[in-house]
């Protein structure tokens, strides 16, 4: 019978028995999670080098040990492989594993995962023992860093081409995402990793709220109480309740949004109120865009400390700024900002401290994020270059375009630019389109300029060819046509060939700019894809 694993106190006082020196029990706890072979393997490494400081990275011996006991003999290459697969991912399927190694039919190595002895089954998937899957992650990123580096990139395009999923399957995918970074140390303490498959969340009811600012007055006083009523009763559709197994409220996360707030329900909160001069100041929202605060969040039971409902509430959050179109600048209130800023910085959140606010003689925090600087492709790919990173983190590379927030009629003229010299890319590349949310946002910020010059042409002829939609918009797009993507030598000449009055062409001209200059720039604040 498999001896089970020993509590933290019983696994520091074994360790003590064995003479191990008390700040060594933490590391050693980390690796082992109170498995018992592992605790004396630890302990017998100990005796032969007392002078010794356990880090799981230096131990190989050890963990080639654990790996021999766990995984006595392993078929062949694509076995092995499917098994370090398997440790890199929160849950694994057919799909994922298919994905991983390239392979169409991975039907016989999923059967052979999970007929091993420390795989565990879930309702979406299969996972190793925490144990397990430590040992074979260490192994792996001491035997081969390459491969390690590789399997996480496939995981990683899996689950962002997984994305456009909505609700409950697209927060499992975010949080299969974000588990890849569970070896960072700057992210590992401060998410519970088993959260996901626990509780439900859904909008709040209005028989919710009185337990929702019982909470509040809890955790943080009267007056805040009185605030989340406001906006309770303001923004009722941007609160997010969180649910035990018999439907009662665990916690919750309330969303205001500023830039259709009215002025008045502003300047009646603080946290508002800080936060709309900061953005009027230092990042004004341009006609159409959006700026949100994650005003309120909490556990029933521990507030803002690490737990379920904490880390549902941040895979929350992703997925708001994932998915709010016209989404310009979010920010983040917390009331303990030193504790959360290291996980929270390593997002690419920056703290504004221009935005703290007090409310009850209690000072809270403020992280944010402009959307327009780094929008969510961008962002992406950079916590990808920091999910791999042997190095401590360190702040973006300078060599990333610095993206610029152009006036809708700084927008709209360098669209007229651009399809002055559509066929001239040499002088496109100076185009400050080049820079915009729409260009960065399709290309990501380690692309040449050649990329974002071919990337600025396409989304141009696209939105040329939008004009085919009626008699109306055909005269205009015949113009442009004629005059940029296939151009006549000369405007008279253009006009020749459609058989117009060189006055009506221009007429024409100018309407198909106008509504291709207006097609770009729904596209420049909501997305091209919208």
């Amino acid at each position: 019978m498999a001896l089970r694993n020993l509590s933290p106190e019983e696994s520091r006082r074994y360790l003590s028995q064995r003479k191990l020196p008390d700040d060594q029990h933490e590391p050693v706890l980390e690796l082992t999670h109170g498995h018992p072979l592992a605790l004396s393997l630890v302990a017998d490494v100990f005796a032969q080098r007392e002078d010794v400081q356990f880090q799981p990275e230096f131990g190989p011996d050890i963990i080639k040990t654990l790996l021999e006991r766990f995984v006595q003999k392993v078929p062949g290459p694509a076995h092995r492989a499917a098994l370090e697969a398997c440790a890199v991912v929160r849950l694994m399927t057919e799909t994922v594993l298919s994905e991983m190694l390239g392979m169409a039919d991975v039907h016989e190595l999923f059967d052979w995962l999970r007929g091993l002895a420390f795989i565990e089954l879930a309702p979406h998937g299969v996972f190793p023992h925490d144990l397990a899957r430590d040992a074979l992650t260490a192994d792996l990123r001491w035997r081969n860093p390459a491969w390690f580096a590789e399997l996480h990139r496939r995981a990683r395009a899996y689950y962002h081409r997984s994305l456009h999923q909505q609700g409950n399957d697209q927060r499992r995918v975010l949080f299969d995402y974000v588990y890849l970074h569970r070896n960072s140390p700057l992210v590992r303490p401060f998410l519970e990793w088993k959260a996901s498959d626990t509780g439900q969340a859904d909008q709040a009811a209005e028989q919710d709220i009185p337990a929702l600012l019982d909470m509040v007055a809890q955790h943080e006083g009267t007056e805040s109480a009185r605030l989340a009523a406001h906006w309770f009763t303001r923004q009722p559709h941007n609160v997010i309740v969180y649910r035990d197994a018999k439907r009662q409220p665990t916690g919750f996360l309330q969303i205001v949004t500023l830039h259709d707030a009215q002025p008045s329900d502003i300047a009646a909160d603080p946290a508002t109120r800080a936060a709309w001069e900061y953005l009027q100041g230092h990042a004004p929202l341009r006609n159409g865009e959006v700026a949100a605060m994650f005003r309120f969040w909490m556990a029933r039971d521990s507030y803002q400390a690490v737990s379920a409902v904490q880390s549902l509430v941040f895979i929350n959050v992703v997925q708001y700024c994932l998915n709010a179109p016209g989404l310009a600048f979010t920010l983040f209130t917390c009331a303990s900002p030193t504790f959360w800023a290291p996980p929270i910085e390593y997002m690419d959140l920056t703290r504004l401290h221009a935005c703290d606010f007090t409310v009850d003689n209690r000072t809270y925090g403020v992280f944010g994020h402009d959307w327009r600087v780094v929008p969510p492709l961008a962002w992406l790919d950079l916590l990808a270059e920091r999910e791999i990173a042997t190095a401590p983190m360190e702040k973006r590379p300078q060599t990333s375009p610095t993206s610029v927030v152009l006036s809708q009629p700084a927008f709209e003229s360098a669209v007229r630019d651009a399809l002055h010299d559509l066929s001239h890319p040499d002088i496109l590349r100076s185009n400050p389109l080049l820079r915009s949310r729409l260009v960065l946002e399709e290309t990501g910020p380690t692309a040449s300029d050649y990329e974002r010059v071919a990337k600025l042409q396409a989304l141009l002829r696209r939105a040329v060819e939008g004009l085919q939609n009626g008699p109306r918009e055909m005269k205009w797009y015949r113009a442009v046509y004629h005059t940029y993507l296939q151009p006549a030598a000369t405007q008279e000449q253009a006009a020749e060939i459609l058989d117009v009055p060189f006055s009506s062409y221009r007429r024409h001209l100018k309407a198909g700019i106008g509504r291709i200059a207006e097609t770009l720039w729904q596209w420049e604040l909501q997305g091209s894809e919208t």
